[in-house]
């Protein structure tokens, strides 16, 4: 290894030093803050009819007005009075799994939807889930 710098690289440093020129620290990365626009659903109390003919509704608007992601609040079930009948399935007649399902078969809508995942626990955890929306173009 040589330990002897050229004159060149000597010039080209003190020109540097005397000069008001700053190089970005590649270290400290800005990060541009992100304007997402979120918003909000509470499907609690509605039948199944109702919830999907509003949630279709709601993803609509929402791709229009250029809603990144929607927080929908279905609740975990624990209420529903489905559970007392023995002719419905409890799990296809609760909230929280009919309306993702309903979402999914609907071909408009998911041509708007990036992905519905579950909501993180200060979203409403099991009892919520999150609609990721395209850009609209």
């Amino acid at each position: 290894m040589n330990d002897k710098i050229s004159d060149k690289d000597k010039k080209v440093w003190e020109e540097f030093l005397s000069s008001n020129e700053k190089l970005p620290n590649k270290d400290f990365e800005l990060s541009k803050k992100k304007t997402e626009k979120i918003k909000n659903i509470d499907l609690h109390g509605f039948t199944l009819e109702k919830a999907n003919m509003v949630i279709e509704k709601f993803i609509n608007d929402s791709y229009e007005n250029k809603v990144s992601k929607i927080i929908v609040v279905t609740g975990k079930g624990i209420h529903s009075s489905v559970e007392k009948d023995p002719y419905v399935s409890k799990d296809l007649s609760i909230l929280k799994h009919s309306v993702p399902e309903f979402i999914k078969k609907n071909e408009d809508l998911m041509k708007k939807i990036i992905g519905i995942n579950e909501a993180k626990i200060e979203d409403g955890g099991s009892g919520a889930f999150y609609i990721l929306l395209k850009k609209k173009l």
